[in-house]
């Protein structure tokens, strides 16, 4: 895929993210920072954080780490966190658009040594104890809460709230914050600890699935018909 005409944008559960964190900030004080892997379309992507209201950004940019997979991105950027002095909180979306794996976060509050909760629904800071009660999303409906001392790294469902726009005014602000750009070589990190050569796996295809569907028409009275739909669904598709 040829991606010179295509318009990047940030991936839909990072929005609820810094949305999340954008409101933390205003309850309870503090600064908010985005921190992007990537080539020059992160660029676009931190520049349209910081006019959503992000204070700073810190974009990792090398050849170096094309091809790097969430295990060497987590490294990469746990090592830009720490060199920019540490976080009270780290919130990641969920998930990317694109591979959907939900490591990265995970990976990260590894590299951290950090507690971490993931599929986050709801967060609840205590400022007097430095901890937070997150309420996470489990299957079936139902949701757990749990309290995690600070630092922590947070993974944001989607839905957790409703993100903002970036109005004129922020996009303007956006151009005279601070947003610094790191090399691999600016972390420390060593050739075979970035891109393919740090990655645990290495992707050898994505296709999407052959649809192995067909259609089969019953025939009969509408009596007759039902009784052989019964029959195979019972029978053939094991449901009932």
């Amino acid at each position: 895929m040829k991606d010179q005409e295509l318009t990047f944008v940030a991936s839909e559960a990072d929005n609820y993210a810094l949305e999340e964190a954008l409101r933390l900030k205003e309850k309870h004080g503090g600064e908010v920072a985005v921190i992007s892997l990537g080539g020059e379309e992160a660029a676009r992507v931190l520049r349209s954080s910081l006019a959503m209201g992000a204070d700073r950004a810190i974009h990792l940019l090398d050849p170096k780490f094309k091809d790097s997979d969430e295990f060497a991105s987590a490294a990469a950027l746990a090592k830009a966190i720490e060199k920019d002095g540490g976080a009270d909180l780290l919130l990641a979306g969920v998930q990317s658009d694109d591979l959907g794996s939900g490591t990265t976060g995970t990976m990260m509050a590894e590299f951290l040594g950090w507690a971490h909760a993931t599929v986050v629904v709801g967060v609840q800071v205590q400022p007097d104890t430095k901890s937070l009660q997150v309420q996470r999303e489990l299957e079936g409906g139902i949701n757990e809460t749990v309290e995690l001392t600070l630092p922590a790294v947070l993974t944001i469902q989607f839905g957790i709230n409703q993100p903002r726009y970036a109005s004129l005014r922020g996009i303007m602000a956006a151009k005279k914050k601070e947003f610094k750009v790191w090399s691999a070589a600016d972390l420390g990190l060593a050739d075979n600890a970035v891109g393919r050569a740090g990655a645990a796996y290495d992707v050898k295809e994505i296709l999407v699935p052959e649809r192995k569907s067909r259609v089969e028409v019953i025939s009969g009275t509408p009596e007759e018909a039902a009784a052989k739909l019964v029959e195979k669904l019972r029978k053939e598709a094991k449901v009932i």
